[in-house]
This record gives structure tokens, C-alpha cells and sequence, in this order.
């Protein structure tokens, strides 16, 4: 389990291969100068309830992981996280799984 450090020290436990695939898709957001909302539930063993962080390019954004191999990234989670990030709810950080189902589904209604 990695760590999304927010700011002045807030730390958020992500597990490393979804905290890779969200630091590259908060990476190009930022490379462009877009601030957008990233929101996740919180298990019950944290204490349930979501987390939503406004990331904007002014406030200090770290990514410590736990392990020390980079995962290989999946472009179609990547693709998902971005999408997601130009909605009204903002990036929603989704299981691999819940990605490949959404992309399956939005390429069926097309």
C-alpha cells in the first residue's frame, strides 16, 4: 500500500497499482493547468464515507509507493480516470475491473 500525500500532510493509503495508474492520470490533468475534483469511498474498516480532494497545480501532490517495481499501466484504466475527471463528479478512482466494465459498455453504445 502506496500513500497520496495532499498538501501540508494529509495522507491518503491507496493500494501502489491504483495509486500508479492515478498518479499518471492526475499527472497529464496537471501538465495541462486543469484543477478537478478526485473523490473515493472509504472502507469500513477506515471509517466509511467518501473523500473528495480539489487537486489544482498550486497544491503539493505526493505519490509514495510501497513497493519498488512500477506496475505496468493499463491504458484503458488510464483512459477511464481522465474521462471521469471531465465529469461534474470529478475523477472517481474505480477498480481495474469497474474501468475495463465501463469502457466495455460505453464501446456497446456506440
Amino acid at each position: 500500500m502506496g500513500y497520496l500525500i495532499y498538501g501540508p500532510g494529509a495522507e491518503y493509503e491507496i493500494e501502489d497499482r491504483t495509486l500508479a495508474h492515478l498518479k499518471s492520470a492526475v499527472g497529464q490533468k496537471l501538465r495541462r493547468q486543469e484543477s478537478f475534483f478526485i473523490s473515493w469511498s472509504n472502507p469500513v474498516e477506515k471509517g466509511s464515507g467518501r473523500i473528495s480532494l480539489w487537486v489544482s497545480p498550486s497544491i503539493p501532490l505526493i505519490f509514495r509507493f510501497a513497493g519498488s517495481r512500477s506496475p505496468e499501466l493499463n491504458p484503458v484504466w488510464l483512459e477511464v480516470l481522465r474521462d471521469l475527471a471531465h465529469t461534474s463528479r470529478g475523477m472517481v478512482i474505480v477498480s481495474e475491473a469497474e474501468a475495463e466494465a465501463f469502457a466495455k459498455e460505453r464501446a456497446e453504445q456506440s
